[in-house]
């Protein structure tokens, strides 16, 4: 069946130029493709030999139920099925050459799978970026919520400046700075602040005469964050703080758990401010050179899996840390989650302490990067210093190091405390049985008073 209509045609440039119909790419319908100069022309598909260079040639468009063919010149367009195509002018000159044009059903076939292809190509790149972009926001911690700042935490107790502008918190306790006879900066451990120090008996407090101040280490509660954080940023803000609240020359530190560690970094850079020093269960890094490799390795295995991976993580890959512990892939650390493995006597004091209010929502309320996070990076991080190559600061007899720890320790290992006792003669080294991290609260007026005997 033929069907006629008329069709006005652009005026061509060139008798090699194809228009292209119908739904398919246009690529697809170009059945035939051919010029007076066929060698610099091709076609899509395929291209039937040139035809005598007497005649014009025509021009072939297909669509996926019609074929129309012009002559060069012609006004008028035939419509005609696709069922007869030797029948056309075209499909006459490619029968004459041998040539059988492709099934239509073949070009449109191929059409939907170049179409698909072309939408593969065109979503992987944008699931790729989008996979990127997801993965950086993952990785990357929220910036922190300054204390004092717009929408920020309110300031809730005194603050001191410090040399680089950053604010530090903290609170005093005992007897007045004026009477007192030993006066003591504490420097609480991981998930703590300066609202947990309580280190002695009122009693005690008054007959040895004590004066206390206890802040919040940067990041934590009401101090404000420090990306550079260090331990020797760390003693040096205590040598700040103790200069501004004016302690005198000389004054005592205790650090308990992650505090231990700021205490080493005290005995390292500020120890001609020190009068002595009492690190309680102290954490360490198992990345110390000094530990010999097969005790560090197997104090290491001792530690809960979950835990083994939070600190390869902190040390080897810091900036994958706030993720780690904020993913629902794997278990976390288990003492951020708080699920740490304690003692018997640990979880004996903690009953005792079920009724105080927990201080997880004040000492992370500037986020938990900035606080549980920074302590991993720092604690367990790259080496800064070897305590092992630490001299006696007190070979005077002036003062003392105190190194308290439970032998039933989950979290930090007794044998590591031990060897460091055994490479630094000069520590008075107490290690306490059958007591856990949590030694600190059975044994307060014990600690003050061997650090005060010189």
């Amino acid at each position: 069946m033929i069907t006629r209509y008329l069709l006005p045609l652009p005026k061509l440039k060139s008798p090699g130029v194809a228009y292209h119909v119908g739904s398919c790419p246009p690529f697809l319908h170009q059945l035939s493709y051919h010029h007076r100069r066929p060698a610099k022309l091709r076609p899509s598909f395929w291209a039937p030999p040139p035809l005598p260079r007497s005649r014009p040639c025509g021009l072939a468009i297909a669509s996926s139920d019609f074929c129309q063919v012009f002559g060069p010149g012609d006004a008028v367009g035939m419509t005609q099925s696709v069922a007869s195509p030797p029948t056309t002018r075209l499909g006459s000159n490619l029968m004459t050459h041998g040539v059988k044009p492709p099934p239509l059903t073949s070009a449109c076939t191929y059409a939907s799978v170049y179409q698909s292809s072309v939408m593969i190509k065109t979503i992987i790149p944008l699931l790729f970026v989008g996979f990127l972009a997801w993965i950086l926001q993952s990785i990357r911690p929220p910036p922190p919520r300054i204390c004092g700042s717009p929408g920020g935490p309110p300031i809730t107790g005194p603050r001191i400046k410090l040399r680089d502008g950053r604010h530090l918190a903290y609170k005093e306790h005992g007897v007045s700075k004026e009477l007192a006879r030993y006066k003591v900066v504490l420097v609480h451990g991981f998930g703590s602040s300066r609202h947990e120090a309580e280190i002695a008996t009122a009693e005690a407090v008054q007959e040895l005469g004590i004066y206390f101040v206890s802040f919040d280490r940067p990041g934590y509660g009401e101090s404000d964050p420090d990306p550079k954080r260090s331990f020797r940023s760390l003693a040096l803000d205590i040598e700040e703080l103790a200069d501004q609240l004016e302690l005198g020359s000389k004054f005592f530190v205790i650090g308990f758990s992650m505090g231990g560690q700021v205490a080493w970094g005290c005995l390292k850079y500020i120890s001609h401010r020190l009068a002595g020093a009492a690190l309680v269960c102290p954490v360490i890094n198992y990345w110390w050179p000094g530990f010999p490799s097969n005790l560090s390795t197997e104090a290491y295995y001792q530690q809960l899996p979950q835990d083994q991976w939070a600190l390869r993580v902190a040390h080897y890959t810091p900036w994958l840390t706030y993720w780690w512990n904020t993913q629902k892939l794997f278990p976390s650390s288990s003492v951020i989650s708080g699920r740490p493995k304690l003692s018997r006597r640990d979880l004996e004091i903690i009953s005792k302490l079920a009724d105080r209010q927990s201080q997880t929502e004040y000492v992370t309320q500037q986020g938990e990067f900035e606080s549980f996070h920074r302590d991993m990076i720092v604690g367990f991080g790259k080496v800064e210093f070897d305590p092992m190559d630490l001299k006696n600061p007190f070979a005077d007899g002036e003062g003392s190091v105190h190194l308290w720890h439970g032998d039933e320790d989950g979290l930090v290992p007794v044998a590591l405390q031990r060897y460091i006792a055994e490479k630094l003669p000069w520590i008075r080294y107490h290690e306490i049985p059958n007591a856990g991290h949590l030694l600190v609260l059975d044994n307060k007026e014990a600690i003050l008073k061997e650090l005060f005997t010189v």
